[in-house]
Order: structure tokens, then sequence, then C-alpha cells
């Protein structure tokens, strides 16, 4: 549901942009608008930084280039409202009584959906810092042949692709962009729209790989990275951030040119900052479904049994 909406914020903002500084519609700029999630509601539900971008070429303040943006835009169906931000971020509210209701009549069209329940199909799950390779793109048209069949046979069918923004292996590249290349936040932005930035963020993270081996003690930096990037609102959470949407839409390219599609892409960054996971484990913890090992190699750890006959009383699994 969240990709048509994210491709009408792209088509507003590009028919704004077009319409107010006669930029042509192939610009480059426009080829890849990025859409992001704000680390609060209340900064909305979809934001555009794209006034940051247009900064230099107009010689306006990003602020002054949202706020013309949001006149240009003006009211839309689906959007309870639309803001220019203080920051120069163009912000969209959406109206979600609406959304929904949209989103039920699309699927009450279909009778076969109708009282039919959900099957979900989750593949491609690339990670999110590099490029995509053979062995991914095997993976996806398995899963999407899989999904096509279910669909043949009258299910149906939810295909999502799981997200693992908040890994090792983005905190690697923002590592790699922080300790090794030097780059600011806007200097990762700019790189990202004058580079095969997949590519690119692919050799940085094999170069931060050997950088590691080179001092062990250059994993607290790792450490470091992966507790920003947990928590937000810093430096190294808006560049890990920003190279995970950037090459999330590089596979989305990729897997379009093979006529793959999904209906949700799940972010893990997501199911961190709603607390999903959070209330998950209390209830694995309510019901005795996992267990905190007190003894030997696992001591510390929270653990799933896998035997029936675990004595969970004395620690042992």
């Amino acid at each position: 549901m969240i990709l048509p909406i994210q491709h009408t914020v792209r088509r507003l903002m590009a028919e704004a942009v077009i319409r107010l500084y006669t930029i042509p519609s192939t610009d480059p700029v426009l080829a890849a608008i990025p859409v992001e999630v704000p680390p609060r509601r209340a900064f909305g539900d979809l934001a555009v930084p794209l006034a940051f971008e247009l900064a230099r070429r107009l010689r306006k303040a990003p602020r002054v280039i949202a706020q013309e943006i949001v006149a240009a835009i003006g009211a839309v169906d689906g959007f309870s409202r639309v803001e220019a931000a203080p920051n120069g971020y163009v912000n969209f509210f959406l109206d979600r009584p609406a959304q929904v209701r949209k989103w039920l009549r699309s699927r009450g069209d279909d009778p076969a959906a109708r009282g039919a329940e959900k099957e979900i199909v989750e593949h491609t799950a690339i990670n999110p810092n590099k490029a995509a390779h053979i062995g991914h793109l095997r993976n996806a048209a398995l899963g999407d042949s899989f999904a096509r069949l279910l669909r043949f046979l009258g299910r149906q069918v939810e295909i999502q692709n799981y997200i693992d923004d908040t890994g090792v292996q983005v905190a690697d590249v923002a590592v790699g962009f922080q300790e090794l290349d030097r780059k600011s936040f806007d200097e990762v932005r700019a790189l990202a729209a004058s580079t095969r930035f997949d590519y690119y963020c692919w050799d940085l993270y094999a170069r931060v790989t050997e950088w590691y081996d080179g001092d062990k003690e250059r994993l607290q930096v790792r450490a470091q990275t992966l507790h920003d990037i947990e928590h937000g609102g810093n430096e190294n959470a808006n560049i890990a951030a920003f190279i995970a949407d950037r090459i999330v839409r590089c596979h989305l390219e990729t897997m379009a040119r093979m006529k793959v599609d999904y209906d949700l892409l799940t972010w893990e960054g997501d199911i961190l900052r709603l607390k999903f996971w959070a209330q998950a484990f209390e209830v694995l913890k309510e019901k005795k479904a996992v267990y905190l090992r007190t003894d030997g190699r696992l001591a510390g750890c929270w653990v799933m049994p896998i035997d029936a006959d675990v004595d969970r009383s004395k620690g042992k699994g």
C-alpha cells in the first residue's frame, strides 16, 4: 500500500518543481526524488528533502523552496495536509481514514479476495548496503514465481520484502563514509546523486572490512554506530537511513527490470521505532516461550527452547 503513496508523493513534487522552476521532467534531480519516513509522526508520515538538492542550483534557501513547492501542490486527496518544515523538508500527512477506505474498496473489487485469508510471501530481502547480485536475483525469481502460482490458484497473496536497514551491513557502510571517506551527510547525498551508489557502497563495504581487520579495536566504532542507528536522531542514524533508502530504490529498479514487485516493504527500523518488537518480546516472555539463561555459554541470553522436556527452572535447554 505504501509504494503507490510514495509514487504519488514523488509525482506531486516533480510536477510542482517543473511548474515553478521550468526544470524539465528528464532532469536527473527528478529521476530519483527521495521520500523518507520522519523519526516522529509529528513531522508527518512522509518527508521529502528535495529542496536541499535544489538550493544551490536555484540560489535560494531550502526553507523558501519548500514553502514554494507546498503552495504549488495545494490540497491533495488522501492527505490531510502538506507542510514546509523550517529545516527545508516537505512533510506529507496522510488522511489515514481516507487511505484505508480507498484500500478496502480496491480489495473489495476482487471477488476472489473477499472473505479469503491472506497469504504472505516474503522474498528477496537483500541487505541494503550493496547492489543486487545473481544470488539475490535467483531468490527473487523463485519467490515471485511462487507468488504468481498462488494467485493463479485464486489465493489472496501479499508479497513482502524485508529490509534490514538497522543491521551490521548498513552500519559498516555508514562507518566507511565517516571514518574512511570522511564525508558529511550532505556530501553523501551529493555522491548518491552523481554515481552508481549501490556499487560504490559495495566497494566501500569491502574496504571497511579490511579496515576492521587492521585493528580489532575499530569494531568499537561499529558497535557505537549500531547503537546510534537503533536510537535515531543523530548523524550516524541519518546517514544509515539515507544509505538504506537509496540502495533499496536501486534494488527496486533492478527487480522492476525482471517484472518483480512487492506489495509491502517491511523495514526493520520501523519495527524498532514503532515498538513492535518490544511488544512482541513482552508477549513471548508472558507466554513463557523464551527464558533467560543464567549459566553456560548462553548466560544472560534469552533463549527459545526447542525441547519439550526442558527444565527451565534449572536454566537448562
